[in-house]
C-alpha cells in the first residue's frame, strides 16, 4: 500500500530549484536510502514528507491516518526538569487521548532509552550532541511509525551504535512500517536500503537494491550522460564556429541556423551542470625516520579511570593505523599520548625523526570563526604553494568545491561539510608525512568520501585514523589498534572488518552446576566435532551457495527497469525474502566459521 506519493513537487531556497518537478512514491515496508551532494536539498524533502514545509508547486498526498516521525541532524529537546519528560513533550504524549496507548508509549520510550544507554534523568540542556542524537532516536522507535524519517541518524554514535540502528530499522521494517534515511555511511546502506534514491539537480531518480548496486547502475548512467554532453557540447562548437566566419559569411547565413545557435546557447547556459566533483592532492613532503613512534609501557587515567594500561606500539613509516573503540574509549586521548602532546602516567613515548604532522581534529578547534575561508587556507596573500605547485588561493579553493563568491565568507557561516572541506583544504596544502585523521569523514557526502579514499591510498607517508565509518576504515587501514575495555588496547591487521573477523569470540558464562565441583572434560573432548556438527560443516557450503544464488536471482529481478510494475504486495515480499536472505547468510557463514575452527582445533590437538 502507499504511504506517500509526490507529484510535480517544486521547492527552491535561492537561485536554483531545490525540488524541480520532482516525484517519489513510498510503499509500505521500504527502507528507502536518501543521497545526494550536500545542499541538495535532502533534509528539505524529509521536511515536506514530514509535513513541516510547504512545497511550492505540485502536490504531495498522504495516506490517511499516516503517523509520521522525523528525527533531525540536531534533534531539539523542549525544556523540562528531566530528559525523559522533554522526550514526552517532544513526542505529544501527555496529549494522547488514550491513557492506556499512552503509558504503552511511555513503557517503550523507557526501554528503548535503556537499549540506546540513555539516561533519562539528566538535564537535557546538559547532554551532548550524541546523547541529544540517541534519545530522539528512542522516542521515535518507542512512537512506532508508520513511516520513519531520520537525517543522518550515524552522526555522533559510535560503531556499536550505528550497528544497534541498522538492526532497529530492519526490524521495523520487517511489518508494514517504511523508512526513508539520510546518511553518507555507505555500509549502513548497504545493510538498510531496499531502495536508494538519488536527490540531483532538482530531480528524484530511484534505484532497487542497497548502494552497492546502486553505484554499478550509476557508473553505467554517468558514462552515458558524459558521451550525449560530448556530442552536444561538439555539435555546439561547430555551430558557434560557422556563425563567425566572418562579414561574408554573416551576409549569407541562414536566418534558421542563427535561431537554431541562440537554442543551443540557451540550452547550454540553463543546462544545470553535474555538481563539481572536489578535486584533492597531498604532500607528503620529506621522509620521516622508519619509526615513526615508538610506545613502551604506556599507562593513562583520568579521575582513577583507565583510558590506556602497559601498551606497546610501534608505528613504521607507511602505516595506516585506525583507532576503533566506542565512545568515550579514549582514542583522541590515544591519538595525543602517540604525537607527544599528552605525558603518559607511566611508561615511555619515542617519537622519529623528521616528523612533520598535519592534524585534522574531531572537534574543528584549528579553524578561526572570523576569518574567511580564503584567509583559513592562504594567510599570507593570494598565492600558496601546494605539493611543488604555485596556485591562486581562488583556484585552490575551487578544487575544494568553493566557488569565488564563498571565498570571502568567514568560517561561522559554513555548514558542517564545508568546514571540514575548508579543514582538509588547509591541512593538504601543508607538507606533512604524519597525517592525523580524528573524525574526518562527518559531514562529507559520498563523492567527498570516496574521493578522500583515493587520495589517501596514493598518500606515501604515515596515517592515524580515527572514525566509525567502516567502509572508510576498510579502504584505508593497514592495521587497528582496538579498545578492548579498562584500558586494554589490541592491534589487529587491516580494517574494521579483517577485525571483526579476527576478535575472539565473546565469553559466555556458563551456569553453575549444582554440585560444588563440576567435572572437567578432557582436554580432547572440549574440542571434538559431534556427530551433528560434522554433518552440519558438511552441509554449510551447499546451503550458502543455494542462498547466495537466490540472493543474485532477487536482486537481479529488483533491479529490472520494469519491477515497479509488478505490484506493492510482490516487492514488499520481495524485499522481506531479501533481508531474511542477508541474515540467513550472516548466519550461516557464522556459524560454518566457528564449525570450521572447532574441527581445526580438534585436529591439532589430536
Amino acid at each position: 500500500m502507499t504511504l506517500v506519493s509526490l507529484l510535480d513537487a517544486e521547492l527552491a531556497y535561492g537561485d536554483l530549484p531545490l525540488l524541480d518537478g520532482a516525484g517519489l512514491t513510498v510503499t509500505e515496508g521500504e527502507r528507502i536510502g536518501l543521497i545526494g551532494r550536500n545542499g541538495t536539498g535532502k533534509s528539505s524533502l524529509l521536511g515536506v514528507i514530514a509535513g513541516a514545509t510547504a512545497l511550492d508547486g505540485g502536490e504531495i498526498k498522504r495516506r490517511d491516518g499516516l503517523h509520521v516521525v522525523r528525527v533531525e541532524q540536531e534533534p531539539v529537546l523542549p525544556p523540562a526538569a528531566h530528559l525523559h519528560d522533554s522526550l514526552l513533550l517532544r513526542g505529544h504524549i501527555p496529549s494522547m487521548a488514550d491513557e492506556r496507548e499512552r503509558w504503552r508509549v511511555e513503557a517503550r520510550l523507557t526501554e528503548f532509552l535503556h537499549r540506546f544507554g540513555v539516561d533519562g534523568t539528566r538535564l537535557p540542556a546538559s547532554c551532548s550532541g550524541g546523547e541529544r542524537k540517541r534519545a530522539a532516536l528512542a522516542l521515535a522507535f518507542a512512537l512506532e511509525p508508520d513511516l520513519l524519517l531520520l537525517d543522518e541518524p550515524t552522526n555522533h554514535l559510535d560503531i556499536d551504535g550505528i550497528e544497534q540502528v541498522e538492526d532497529m530499522i530492519v526490524a521495523e521494517a520487517r511489518g508494514s512500517r517504511a523508512a526513508i534515511v539520510i546518511t553518507h555511511d555507505r555500509r549502513f546502506l548497504d545493510r538498510v536500503a531496499t531502495r536508494i534514491v538519488e536527490l540531483d539537480r532538482g530531480a528524484l531518480h530511484s534505484y532497487p537494491g542497497n548502494f552497492t548496486q546502486f553505484e554499478d547502475r550509476k557508473q553505467v548512467e554517468l558514462e552515458a550522460e558524459a558521451t550525449a554532453r560530448r556530442r552536444f557540447d561538439k555539435f555546439w562548437a561547430q555551430e558557434e564556429a560557422w556563425i563567425r566566419k566572418g562579414i561574408e559569411a554573416r551576409r549569407t547565413r541562414n536566418a534558421g541556423r542563427v535561431t537554431r545557435l541562440e537554442m543551443l546557447r540557451s540550452e547550454r547556459s540553463a543546462r544545470r551542470e553535474r555538481i563539481g566533483t572536489a578535486r584533492l592532492a597531498l604532500d607528503a613532503g620529506e621522509r620521516s625516520g622508519k619509526r615513526v613512534a615508538e610506545l613502551r609501557g604506556v599507562s593513562k587515567s583520568f579521575g582513577g579511570r583507565a583510558i590506556v594500561r602497559e601498551l606497546d606500539l610501534i608505528i613504521q613509516r607507511g602505516d595506516r593505523l585506525a583507532l576503533i573503540g566506542p565512545n568515550g574509549a579514549g582514542k583522541s586521548t590515544l591519538l595525543k599520548l602517540i604525537l607527544g602532546e599528552l605525558a603518559p602516567d607511566a611508561g615511555t613515548v619515542k617519537l622519529g625523526s623528521n616528523l612533520a604532522v598535519a592534524y585534522f581534529d574531531q572537534l574543528r578547534a584549528q579553524l578561526d570563526e572570523d576569518r574567511t575561508v580564503a584567509q583559513t587556507v592562504s594567510p599570507g596573500g593570494d598565492w600558496i604553494e601546494v605539493a611543488g605547485s604555485r596556485k591562486h588561493v581562488m583556484s585552490y579553493l575551487g578544487e575544494y568545491l568553493f566557488p569565488p563568491r564563498r571565498a570571502n565568507a568567514p568560517v561561522k557561516t559554513l555548514s558542517g561539510g564545508e568546514r571540514n572541506r575548508l579543514l582538509l583544504a588547509r591541512l593538504f596544502a601543508l607538507p606533512a608525512n604524519l597525517l592525523v585523521l580524528d573524525e574526518p569523514t562527518n559531514d562529507l557526502d559520498i563523492e567527498s568520501l570516496e574521493l578522500l579514499e583515493s587520495v589517501l591510498a596514493g598518500y606515501s607517508g604515515t596515517l592515524l585514523l580515527v572514525s566509525h565509518d567502516r567502509a572508510f576504515l576498510d579502504a584505508i587501514a593497514t592495521q587497528s589498534l582496538v579498545a578492548e575495555g579498562e584500558g586494554m588496547w589490541r592491534e589487529y591487521a587491516g580494517g574494521y572488518s579483517d577485525w571483526v573477523v579476527q576478535r575472539p569470540a565473546p565469553v559466555v558464562a556458563a551456569p553453575a552446576a549444582p554440585s560444588a565441583a563440576p567435572s572437567v572434560p578432557r582436554r580432547s573432548e572440549r574440542v571434538k566435532l559431534s556427530f551433528n556438527e560434522q554433518r552440519e560443516l558438511a552441509a554449510l557450503p551447499a546451503a550458502l551457495e543455494s542462498l547466495e544464488s537466490e540472493q543474485q536471482a532477487l536482486l537481479a529481478k529488483m533491479s529490472a527497469a520494469d519491477y515497479h510494475t509488478t505490484g506493492a504486495a510482490q516487492m514488499k515480499s520481495d524485499s522481506e525474502r531479501a533481508a531474511d536472505i542477508e541474515r540467513l547468510l550472516e548466519e550461516k557463514l557464522a556459524r560454518w566459521m566457528a564449525l570450521e575452527d572447532k574441527a581445526k582445533a580438534a585436529a591439532e590437538r589430536s
